[in-house]
């Protein structure tokens, strides 16, 4: 019995729904076509980086891969070297691992196939299914047609294949400049399908490649590129977005005009987010536009923006795996995204204190110069997580906002006359306050009772309220990044009055307060460790912190508004 068999059998047994394209690979394996094997690419072009969506596919060619039995491939598709560059095929590469995804000894790029895909070129030319084109990029399209109106034959339709050997040779040497010609293949300008009326295969572009440098000036279409790939490396199931869904009889009509392995190309909805643009042309304005700091900026879809954020890969493989697969395109709420990441991370994280906006309290009844090193638990979904020590003296910051002068009834933090308890310590009770000139509370003067110490009150009273602190004297100070939604529009792409997308950008997207306090557990924290600043939410050390400047993004707040929406439903 074949792995993949093996898999089938266990998925069925285990009576786990299948998607439309696992339930198509298991016919396929009953079948025995391919021979039971199970192979899957992944293509990214190398012209920016990997976001959300990508995450999607990604992770759907590896994880169906994995569970029968069979292989992926990453594959590079450079075949436009004027977009393209090394860097993104780093970046790219780096993004998947981390994800969780390894393509082991399978790493391929289109350009190793160039040759092999100009030589099938010339076999269509040979076979009078292929022929040199004069027509402009212009003239292409009025010739092509439109939905209502069948295209019309080029002027050079009926070159002979001499001239249009010779001709494509001569592309080929770089003796005609860009959009002189191109090759075009013969199918059918009459056809509903716009994707078969005489699509190009070829184009002329005097640029250097990033791998193969100036060896070429004569570059192939991603239509015709496509299936060949897939082809030369036995991909058994090419599974691509919904869009190229009306590509996929170009895709057969090229491989069966060569007699070469022929890939089944499935076609499955691709993932759209509320308040985020997945368009990687969009993206790249965001860069180049200087709306955000760069494709790792935190507030960006991209990988490397959510993992600077903060977000881990098991959050991410999460959400892919619960949207699921489906054939129509639908968007997907961010809150289901942030649901995935608070889940993961309230499992992994560990909690410590932190005060963003800082009030400072003084104990007046506490010894002046004593340090007490109290216990405090690193995370209470782990039993194996320990304690830690966490110092704590006679003046204390505590946030602006735990505290109120003229509190309501119903205000159970910090007020004058009330108690509270501060988390891990004491019950303190405000006595008086300080204030500036301006009427600006600086100073919050309270006594606290020895008798609390890490627990209740002896007498048995109650208090309503727990705060969080840190210590004045023995704390750190951060900069605290604070990220909210880039766009403030569910859909960014509707603006009014036909405005580009980024009138929907967010303006308070970023606030950055730098006057913050956190444990002195935090002064070896590395770039991407990732706690639960107790009451405030999830943060992760940004790799522009150092030990002379620590640096936090916030990852998400602690409130889960995915779980309250599906309580209401």
């Amino acid at each position: 019995m074949s792995k993949g068999i093996a898999n089938m059998e266990n998925s069925e047994s285990n009576n786990a729904p299948l998607d439309f394209i696992r339930a198509e690979i298991t016919e396929d394996i009953k079948n025995n076509i391919n021979d039971g094997r199970v192979h899957t690419r992944f293509p990214p072009e190398p012209n920016g980086r990997l976001h959300i969506g990508h995450a999607k596919a990604f992770c759907l060619n590896f994880s169906i891969a994995e569970e029968f039995g069979g292989k992926c491939n990453l594959r590079f598709d450079d075949t436009n070297p004027v977009k393209e560059e090394q860097e993104h095929v780093d970046a790219i590469m780096e993004d998947i691992k981390w994800v969780g995804w390894d393509w082991e000894d399978r790493l391929y790029f289109a350009s190793d196939y160039f040759q092999q895909m100009y030589d099938w070129a010339v076999q269509l030319i040979k076979d009078g299914k292929a022929y040199v084109c004069d027509l402009t990029a212009e003239e292409t399209r009025e010739y092509r047609g439109t939905l209502t109106k069948p295209g019309k034959l080029s002027p050079y339709h009926n070159r002979s294949v001499e001239e249009n050997l010779d001709l494509f040779e001569r592309m080929k040497s770089g003796e005609f400049p860009d959009g002189a010609r191109c090759l075009k293949a013969k199918i059918d300008m009459a056809s509903p399908n716009i994707n078969m009326r005489d699509p190009v295969m070829y184009r002329i572009l005097h640029a250097s490649h990033h791998r193969s440098g100036d060896k070429w000036c004569l570059y192939p279409m991603y239509d015709w590129a496509h299936g060949l790939e897939d082809s030369i490396e036995g991909i058994t199931h090419s599974l691509c977005s919904l869009e190229f869904e009306n590509h996929r009889p170009l895709y057969d009509w090229f491989l069966d005009q060569l007699d070469v392995h022929h890939p089944k190309q499935r076609e499955f909805a691709r993932l759209n987010l509320t308040y985020t643009v997945m368009s990687k042309r969009k993206l790249l304005k965001l860069v180049d536009g200087g709306f955000v700091s760069g494709w790792d900026d935190p507030r960006m879809p991209t990988i490397s923006g959510l993992r600077r954020r903060g977000y881990s890969p098991a959050s991410i493989r999460n959400f892919v795996k619960k949207i699921g697969i489906a054939k129509t395109d639908s968007l997907i709420d961010l809150a289901l995204l942030e649901h995935c990441l608070r889940d993961d991370l309230n499992e992994t994280s560990p909690r410590v204190m932190a005060v963003i906006n800082p009030l400072k309290v003084i104990i007046d009844n506490y010894p002046d110069g004593q340090v007490e090193e109290l216990d405090a638990i690193n995370n209470p979904q782990d039993p194996d997580a320990g304690t830690r020590k966490v110092p704590f003296t006679k003046e204390l910051y505590i946030e602006q906002d735990d505290f109120m002068e003229d509190a309501p009834k119903k205000f159970f933090r910090l007020s004058v006359g009330r108690e509270v308890r501060l988390r891990y310590a004491y019950f303190v009770t405000c006595t008086g306050i300080v204030k500036d000139a301006n009427g600006r509370i600086t100073e919050i003067h309270c006594t606290y009772d020895p008798a609390t110490k890490g627990g209740d009150a002896p007498d048995g009273r109650k208090v309503k309220g727990t705060l969080h602190w840190v210590s004045a004297a023995e704390s750190l100070k951060a900069q605290v990044r604070l990220y909210e939604n880039l766009f403030t529009n569910e859909t960014p792409e509707n603006t009014e009055n036909d405005q580009d997308f980024t009138a929907n950008i967010n303006p308070d997207s970023l606030k950055i307060s730098e006057n913050c306090f956190v444990e002195k557990s935090l002064a070896d924290t590395k770039p991407g460790d990732r706690y639960q600043f107790e009451r405030l939410g999830y943060f992760c050390t940004d790799p522009d912190s150092s030990k002379d400047k620590l640096v936090f993004n916030r990852t998400v707040g602690l409130r889960d508004t995915w779980v309250k929406m599906q309580k209401q439903e």
